[in-house]
This record gives structure tokens, sequence and C-alpha cells, in this order.
């Protein structure tokens, strides 16, 4: 599966954790890839909540939100979130514009928790850069 998350925003998530520290190129596809297969397993779950509401589009509700941020305030695009909501779901159910900008609000704050751990195993092991193993050890310990 390719990632549809752009690299870019996800590096700044990390670099926006990491204060003084580099971020590899690796890490942030690493990041970017753990966000997309988090954002893909959530829109299962919202789908099968819209359905039990008898819905075919999935709203910010089913995601468990209750106030959507203003897309403005966020990192993460919002079309390639919608491409992720996607990817696992049929192609009947449709993602509103609210869902969207939830979904993204809840994979930016993903990403923030998991930049700052790899951060601080960066430091442990010190090092000046968070690496791709560092995420992978955060997922590794949390999972």
């Amino acid at each position: 599966m390719s990632v549809e998350l752009p690299f870019a925003p996800v590096d700044t998530i990390i670099r926006r954790n990491a204060d003084e520290l580099r971020v590899s190129a690796d890490a942030a596809e690493e990041l970017a890839r753990r966000i997309q297969n988090h954002g893909a397993d959530l829109a299962k779950d919202a789908a099968e909540h819209a359905t039990a509401d008898g819905r075919k589009t999935l709203m910010s509700e089913d995601f468990g939100v209750e106030q959507v941020v203003d897309k403005s305030d966020l990192e993460l695009p919002v079309a390639p979130v919608d491409r992720i909501a996607r990817l696992e779901i049929d192609d009947s159910y449709r993602v509103a514009m609210d869902a969207r900008i939830a979904l993204a609000d809840i994979l930016e704050d993903y990403a923030d928790n998991v930049a700052k751990a790899a951060a601080t195993l960066a430091r442990h092991a010190d090092r000046r850069t968070v690496k791709a193993e560092d995420i992978e050890t955060y997922f590794k310990l949390f999972e």
C-alpha cells in the first residue's frame, strides 16, 4: 500500500516536538505510514457507527468528535486524509468535510504523541537526529 500522506507536514509535526533535533526523511516516512494505517482503522470503525445509524456518510461524531477544529489550525492536509479514510471502507460511503477535518485532527494529535516520544528516544540514545528506528521503537514499546 502506498502512502497517501505527504511527508512534509509529517516532518513539520516531528520537528515541532523535537526541539533542536534533526529529523531524518525515513522518520517522516515511517510516521506517515503509521498515521495512514491508524487513520484507515479509525475510518473502518467510523463506517460501522454510520451503518449502525443507517447512514452511508461518515460524520465527525462517528470519530467520537463533538467539536470540529478549524481546518486552518491543522498541519495535516485534509485531501490526503480523505483518501486515507477511504482506504479500508466500501466505496459506497461518503466522508463529510467535518469528518475529514475531525480525522485530520485526531491523526495530528496521534502524530504529536508519537513524535514527542520518538524525540525522547533519540535523546536517550544520545543522537541529534530523530530516525525511523525511534518511531518503530515507540510502537514496539507502546502497542
